[in-house]
């Protein structure tokens, strides 16, 4: 049943608002499953029913049968500008392993970095958490990236921001604004640049705040840009995404970033936005839950309070799901059962999304 967070704080369960019709060409229901949160970052479904959402802040919460409890046992965290404890991933083992992979800021001399770990979740606490990546620490609170993905092989996809800096996404030897690709263990795997760090995947990245698998297993991001350049990029072992470099953005001083659009040995992406969205989440749909949708990207705006469905089969040709509950999506999942569940960090709440 649809829960709230205040059960988690004593004061019973809410009242929940009954499920609303939302304007479509696709008469769409929307039903609140969860609110009362402080800035949620990330959703994820345990096997059996159930899910977990973090909280920037600091707080993991499992949501169940009529209840809500809070997980201890994670790491230390640094809740600095876009920073704090952001991803969590449940891996396709979990019912054999109990493992959770979490990605956060993590505090260290100077500043913060994108970490990545993962441990046992027994009970009301996480246990082993064992750190098996962490970058420079960089001062300063913006770009961290850090959505987590399990690959069709058990291993594990994790995104990097700039950190503010953009020439660091073109260094293979440091992580920022990379994705990095990590063994099901978190050992990192061999760097598909040459001359790059150990787990390099991909490289000239902004800021990926949303990553998903598509039908088939290939990984999908979405980056924010600038003032305009938002990306939708399928990223290759090896490939350069071209940030700094190559941009469709430009300064926030409306200045020229780069040398322009393109340039040879670096990818274009599949689809941008101009002006920017502030893309965060993605979904490719399976469309059990919405068989006209198979193949379709979902992903939620933080500037425009909306989901922006794209449809591959029409050149990626948009349509926008804009109600009082899109409001800052965060995050956006397909469940196991074909219904879409979002984050809404201007509602505080976690809703589910079906056709009516």
């Amino acid at each position: 049943m649809p829960v709230t967070r205040r059960s988690l704080i004593g004061a019973g369960l809410a009242a929940l608002a009954a499920p609303r019709l939302a304007r479509s060409e696709v008469p769409l229901r929307m039903t609140v499953m969860a609110d009362g949160l402080d800035e949620p970052w990330s959703l994820a479904f345990l096997p059996g029913g159930g899910f977990l959402v973090t909280e920037r802040s600091g707080r993991l919460t499992r949501f169940g049968e009529g209840d809500a409890r809070r997980i201890g046992g994670l790491p230390e965290v640094a809740e600095v500008g876009q920073g704090g404890l952001l991803d969590v991933m449940v891996p396709r083992d979990f019912g054999q392993s109990d493992r959770l992979w979490l990605s956060y800021a993590h505090p260290g001399r100077g500043g913060a970095s994108t970490a990545l770990g993962h441990g046992r979740l027994e009970g009301d606490r996480v246990t082993g958490f064992t750190r098996v990546h962490d970058g420079p620490a960089v001062d300063g609170g913006r770009h961290f990236g850090a959505r987590v993905v399990e690959a069709p092989d058990g291993t594990v996809f994790l995104t990097t921001g700039d950190r503010g800096e953009g020439m660091r996404a073109q260094d293979p030897a440091r992580p920022e604004g990379k994705v990095l690709h990590f063994g099901a263990d978190g050992r990192p795997l061999p760097a598909q640049v040459p001359g790059g760090m150990p787990g390099l995947w991909s490289m000239g990245h902004r800021n990926i705040q949303g990553a998903a698998l598509d039908g088939q297993g290939r990984l999908w991001t979405v980056e924010h840009g600038a003032m305009g350049g938002d990306e939708l990029n399928m990223p290759l072992a090896g490939r350069n995404h071209g940030w700094p470099v190559i941009t469709y953005g430009l300064d926030y001083s409306g200045e020229k970033i780069g040398t322009g659009t393109a340039r040879e040995g670096m990818e274009q992406p599949v689809h941008y936005w101009d002006p920017s969205i502030a893309p965060s989440g993605l979904a490719i749909l399976k469309g059990r839950g919405f068989p006209g949708w198979q193949g379709h990207v979902l992903t939620g705006s933080l500037k425009g309070d909306f989901i922006a469905r794209l449809n591959p089969e029409q050149g990626y040709a948009e349509t926008r799901i804009a109600t009082p509950e899109t409001a800052r999506v965060r995050d956006i999942r397909e469940a196991p059962d074909g219904s879409v569940w979002f984050l809404s960090v201007g509602n505080g709440a976690v809703f589910r999304l079906t056709a009516a």
